[in-house]
């Protein structure tokens, strides 16, 4: 039976013509995103749905969408899209990581001459027949120091591009490692320094619980007065009420804003202040950007619904058919890994090592080694997939290392995944039991069992009699019900470690409370 596509929102026609030309029968409706009902009422009838930012694919369209095999996002963002009801569904949610990049960094130095030079207030009291040459005084790009936060794939070329202008850039990104800095020709610094020193700062992460309101009161109190602030990254990163409060107060100098908290942005506090450059989130509107997102995602979508194929998913491993069913528990675990060594990490990243003993060293490590890396890259880059985690870890200078080998302990096989930081080396082992279900068997050198769940505790303790006693009254008062209580350690009276699953996620109160215990050495909530 032909596969049937849904476009809702408006694409270009060349990624119709690719989809009609690989046998896939296409319905262009470019505005039916707008229509929530209409979309609804006719969501069941298709096999595919390509989408831009205006069609919000929510829990309860994707109910309804019984027929639904594939959602594919023209653009890197996915936040209209609902990925855990989708992945619950079995619904593949894929996005075009790569196709906006150029388009964005060039709106985010737009913006920075813009506001530079007050060129919108100027062309406004031009063409009112004014002639107001004195009031509109700028500054010069060349000399200053630009600070980037964020040196991923649009942040080092936005870094690129300032250093051309003669620009000084200094850098934040926890994963950017010393070398890659060195490569782009950025000074790495830490965020308080980058406040500090900046004359412009312009923002490309994306909005994680990590980044949100990274600047706020607070932050602004730490810049130079004078500091102009560019964000065509994500709605929220910046405290718009703080931000608006800065300009008129004279610390900020002014603005160039593409994205807010609330879009469409019809009335924002920001609206009318003095040298601030609004745009309505056109970082990715270019021509040539629209086009490459386009053909990219109907490339992908093509292959998906001909081949089976899977490309830049968020939510589906990049496996061939034949490799599925030996290669999916493995890559679930190397995922798993990646994921409980990223949450444990709090410095800069130099290299990951990744260990395959046994049979699966025989099998497509790529695959593995892909899942792992956007396992420790999530935490703080929410979107990134298997696909785009080898690039961003190229970006940023971290070295990869895998080594193969013959079974060589217990286990039929195991995956040991190591992070190096520039403070030390953490490990971490899995393996997959008869079950199909992964587990981890190692950690920090520490042999022990466990089956991760949706919400643990790690905790890391000097061993010592009670101690497990004080842990488990602990939770108890504060109502944190234990599902499972996993236990390693050393050696008698050495370190030990708990991984203990718990119904619901822990708050904040809670570790407080457990990091607090005697013999705690460190507390961590750790999410799966």
């Amino acid at each position: 039976m032909t596969a049937k596509v849904l476009i809702s929102d408006k694409l270009s026609p060349t990624a119709v013509q690719i989809l009609t030309d690989r046998g896939v029968e296409v319905d262009y409706q470019p505005d039916l995103g707008k229509d929530k009902e209409k979309l609804l009422a006719i969501i069941g009838n298709y096999d595919g749905l390509a989408i831009r930012s205006a069609t919000k694919v929510s829990d309860k369209l994707i109910a309804a969408a019984t027929k639904l095999r594939v959602i594919g996002r023209a653009g890197i963002g996915v936040d209209n899209v609902d990925v855990p009801a989708a992945t619950a569904r079995g619904i593949v949610v894929m996005n075009t990581p790569f196709g906006n990049s150029i388009t964005t960094a060039e709106h985010a130095i737009a913006l920075m001459m813009a506001v530079a030079r007050q060129i919108p207030a100027a062309d406004t009291s031009t063409q009112a027949s004014k002639w107001e040459k004195n009031r509109f005084m700028g500054v010069e790009l060349t000399g200053k120091t630009l600070g980037v936060i964020g040196c991923g794939n649009i942040g080092s070329i936005v870094a690129s591009r300032a250093i051309g202008l003669k620009m000084k850039v200094v850098a934040y990104d926890p994963f950017l490692s010393s070398e890659r800095a060195i490569d782009l020709g950025v000074e790495k610094v830490e965020l308080p320094e980058l406040f500090k020193r900046s004359d412009f700062i312009t923002l490309h992460t994306p909005l994680t619980e990590k980044t949100k309101d990274i600047i706020d009161a607070d932050a602004i109190a730490q810049m130079k007065k004078g500091v102009r602030i560019i964000n065509c990254a994500r709605g929220g990163l910046i405290v718009e009420e703080a931000l608006a409060e800065a300009i008129k107060s004279g610390k900020v100098a002014g603005a160039g804003i593409d994205v807010f908290a609330v879009e469409p942005a019809e009335n924002n506090i920001l609206f009318g202040l003095p040298n601030v450059v609004c745009t309505p989130h056109l970082g990715a509107s270019t021509t040539e950007a629209q086009e490459n997102v386009a053909l990219q995602i109907a490339e992908q979508m093509a292959d998906y619904l001909t081949t089976g194929a899977v490309s830049n998913a968020l939510n589906m491993p990049s496996i061939t058919a034949e490799e599925a069913p030996r290669l999916t528990p493995f890559v679930k675990l190397a995922e798993q890994l990646g994921s409980f060594a990223g949450q444990l990490t709090e410095t800069g990243l130099k290299g990951i090592r990744l260990e395959y003993e046994g049979a699966v060293a025989s099998m497509n490590t790529r695959a593995l080694t892909a899942a792992a890396l956007a396992g420790v890259l999530r935490p703080l880059l929410q979107s990134i997939n298997m696909v785009s985690a080898p690039a961003v870890a190229r970006e940023r200078g971290i070295q990869v290392e895998e080594v193969n080998r013959g079974q060589g302990g217990a286990f039929e096989s195991y995956i040991r995944l190591t992070v190096m930081t520039e403070r030390q080396e953490r490990s971490v082992a899995g393996t997959v039991f008869a079950d199909g279900k992964p587990r981890i068997i190692q950690v920090k050198g520490i042999n022990m069992e466990a089956e991760l769940a949706p919400n643990m505790l790690y905790v890391t303790n000097t061993d010592r009699p009670g101690f497990i006693g004080r842990l488990g009254t602990l939770l108890g008062e504060e109502k944190v019900n234990i599902a499972t209580f996993n236990l390693g350690r050393k050696a008698a009276g050495e370190d030990a470690i708990s991984l203990v699953a718990v119904d619901e996620v822990i708050t904040d109160a809670v570790l407080a409370k457990v990091a607090a215990v005697e013999g705690v050495l460190q507390a961590k909530r750790l999410r799966f």
